[in-house]
């Protein structure tokens, strides 16, 4: 595997890219959060350990931008910070997992080689994305549930796609707004409640099964 490494003490850094190089794999290191984001513009990697306290950008902020960027490639991230707000924030800003050190090397690893193997199975066009009777078909910008038709905004649509492409992922607020209106967060609008709501009316009022979901102080996520 291809792999980028991001922290910024010496002294963990090597012991991780020894043991990481030693069982073959492909192991790049980034000492700073501007490195690292240029590193990952410019290669793909299949994993990318990411620290969260580096020196000029932190790991929360880095991924955000990965994300932001159309770049979904696994991150893991590392924190000394292991309270449930810290991780929280990690996983809301794209993280797929996260470890709080100090951490052992085998866990390390096997957690490396299951986002990998995640990936590879995650890894196909978006272009239909299908989660219980509900389909979404990008390219041809309709929606379906159930077989029925649903008549969406283009801004209902793309909300909705972007919920689905992250289906199980807690979304916030901030991050939404960042993604599908292309705005800066701002604590006096309510759109994205709003829209939330027309895509409920829509998608899941008029069935058994809900799929959007409100989590509370968080934000909302599309699972099954």
């Amino acid at each position: 595997m291809k792999l980028l490494i991001v922290e910024d003490e010496p002294n963990l850094l090597s012991v991780v890219r020894k043991g990481l190089s030693e069982k073959n794999h492909e192991v790049s290191a980034a000492l700073d959060g501007t490195t690292a984001l240029q590193m990952l513009e410019q290669n793909t990697y299949d994993v990318v350990v990411l620290d969260v306290m580096l020196p000029d950008i932190n790991g929360i902020e880095i991924c955000r931008r990965v994300r932001a960027a159309g770049n979904f490639v696994p991150i893991l991230m590392l924190t000394a910070l292991d309270s449930s707000d810290n991780i929280v924030s990690g996983l809301n800003s794209g993280a797929d997992d996260y470890m709080s050190k100090p951490f052992k090397f085998t866990e390390l690893e096997a957690r490396i080689n299951a986002l990998a193997r995640r990936a590879g199975q995650d890894h196909k066009p978006a272009e239909l994305i299908t989660i219980e009777d509900l389909e979404i078909d990008r390219r041809a910008k309709t929606v379906k549930r159930g077989g029925t038709p649903l008549n969406l905004t283009a801004k209902e649509f793309r909300l909705l796609y972007y919920l689905a492409r992250n289906s199980g992922i807690i979304l916030s607020r901030e991050k939404i707004l960042d993604n599908v209106w292309n705005i800066n967060f701002d604590m006096n609008t309510n759109v994205v409640d709003v829209y939330i709501n027309y895509l409920r009316n829509k998608v899941d009022k008029p069935f058994t099964t809900k799929l959007i979901h409100t989590m509370k102080g968080l934000g909302y996520v599309l699972k099954a």
